[in-house]
């Protein structure tokens, strides 16, 4: 006993030694760090007075950081602008127009910024949403998964907060929301994990000639594993027959997949009557939404949506995140894509990113939040530009002019080749197709279902109106196609035919 006690005191004072060894280095290094700073300061000081003539700094200097990327990139174009002698720039950024207003120069050695009109690719990232995202860079750091500490309690709390402003658009239950990459692997993970948990009775897939390609391509891929696929056709307006999607479901259909608003021509489909017939029929119905969440109103409950896909950055949040809801009561059952750890009820294991899925809900929140601004907003800038563009002679709106979410305006100009259009456009950001398939030079096989031409496909050119696109800018665009469609017209021989009267139709061209 008496050794034991001997052996914990001896124990203690050496503990007591080395910690005041630690404590008398500790204040030995900041002694130095403090003369060391001060030694820096005094020069820093010597210098300042060396130089005052050169630089002054004003003593109520506000230090500022910019969580607004444009704005930041902004004042530091400006800042090279002026410090420049290069007189083309200078006469560029003082010109009037509309155009180099909006448009800042970037030393990205690309030239002028152009006018963004392609929201249907993507939408500009909402400053709000990154000011939400970069606390948890640094400080919320936890594995969201990791529950025996605050630091994954921490994130965890912030995903299902995420994940509840995520379901309140579509009156969802938060459990009901899976994390996914994207609307992509979403649905995928539909298109494939459905038919292989059912593959022992049910071997028929429904979908549609419009759909965007992943969901085409990930239908195709699963003929090779014993499937039938059908696929339905869409009328002149793009959408689809009711009495031929009853028709064609069998009674080992597994799933019909309908996207709701279209990506190239915004046409949207009677989702509440398919989620009808495939509700009467005992079929899994799944829409993809990536071009409809929280640009019009979706109920998953009214209109009897079993799984629905969505993607973070259609709605101004961060690429790299989107979701899929599947339906708890009754459960729908299907095959993961991912083998690993069971997270997201077992349908997607990986460790969740607490920052993405943040900015993610913030962005869900705010599309809630100001759902009425936007939806006026956007509808009073697409009235604009389509009553502009439509008066131009031998315009056509692509898709129903009935049934169509108004941020999506895809337009054909007859005579004038879509890809030369795009190039005599430098200054606006447009598409002429998906982008997803803005590789390939085929016309778009969307208007083709539509029963469009090669040449009226070619003709395309597809605009879109977001939460910061500007009238100015509206106004300049379609002044800028007014101009440049007519200057490229009157270089097309076809023009001049038609001009003086010639029906095309009736020429019979030869061959080479």
């Amino acid at each position: 006993m008496l050794l034991r006690n001997s052996l914990v005191s001896n124990s203690l004072r050496a503990t007591q030694v080395s910690l005041r060894s630690i404590y008398s280095s500790y204040n030995n290094t900041l002694s130095n760090r403090s003369y060391h700073v001060s030694m820096v300061n005094r020069a820093a000081a010597g210098a300042a007075t060396a130089n005052k003539q050169a630089i002054e700094i004003p003593d109520d200097i506000a230090l500022e950081t910019h969580t607004d990327v444009q704005a930041a990139t902004k004042d530091q174009a400006d800042q090279r602008s002026a410090a420049s002698s290069d007189a083309e720039i200078t006469d560029a950024l003082t010109s009037g127009t509309t155009a180099l207003n909006y448009a800042y120069r970037q030393d990205t050695g690309f030239g002028t910024r152009p006018i963004y009109m392609d929201m249907q690719a993507t939408t500009p990232t909402d400053p709000r949403v990154l000011d939400t995202m970069l606390k948890f860079f640094t400080g919320l750091y936890g594995n969201p998964h990791s529950n025996t500490h605050s630091y994954g309690w921490e994130t965890n709390n912030a995903i299902e907060d995420a994940r509840k402003d995520i379901a309140s658009l579509i009156n969802a239950d938060p459990r009901e929301i899976i994390f996914t990459s994207g609307a992509t692997e979403s649905n995928n993970m539909v298109i494939k994990g459905i038919p292989r948990f059912y593959k022992k009775t049910k071997k028929h897939i429904i979908t549609t000639r419009t759909e965007h390609k992943c969901v085409l391509e990930a239908a195709r891929s699963m003929i090779n594993e014993g499937f039938e696929v059908t696929f339905l056709n869409v009328d002149k307006d793009g959408l689809i027959d009711l009495n031929e999607l009853e028709a064609a479901i069998r009674p080992d259909t597994c799933v019909v997949s309908v996207m709701a608003v279209n990506n190239e021509i915004g046409v949207i489909q009677p989702l509440k009557e398919i989620g009808e017939l495939c509700k009467k029929h005992k079929v899994y119905f799944h829409t993809d939404c990536a071009q409809a969440y929280g640009k019009i109103k979706l109920d998953v409950n009214d209109m009897k949506i079993d799984l629905l896909s969505i993607s973070s950055h259609k709605i101004y949040g961060p690429k790299g995140i989107g979701a899929l809801y599947v339906r708890r009561r009754p459960r729908v059952r299907l095959e993961p894509l991912l083998s690993g750890g069971g997270q997201e009820r077992g349908l997607r294991s990986g460790t969740l990113a607490p920052p993405l899925i943040a900015g993610f809900g913030e962005a869900a929140r705010l599309l809630k939040q100001e759902f009425a601004n936007d939806e006026a907003h956007i509808n009073r800038l697409s009235k604009k530009l389509v009553d502009g563009l439509l008066s131009l002679e031998h315009t056509t709106l692509n898709g129903s002019a009935l049934h169509r979410y108004p941020g999506c305006v895809n337009v054909s100009f007859a005579y004038v080749e879509g890809e030369s259009l795009l190039m005599a456009l430098r200054d606006i950001a447009l598409s002429s197709g998906s982008a997803c398939t803005s590789a390939s030079l085929e016309p778009s096989y969307v208007l083709h279902s539509l029963g469009a031409d090669d040449a009226m496909a070619h003709s395309s050119i597809r605009f879109g109106i977001g939460r910061f696109t500007t009238e100015e800018e509206i106004d300049y665009v379609i002044k800028a196609i007014s101009e440049r469609v007519k200057f490229l017209r009157e270089l097309s021989p076809l023009w001049e035919m038609v001009q003086e009267g010639i029906d095309l139709d009736s020429i019979e061209w030869s061959g080479h």
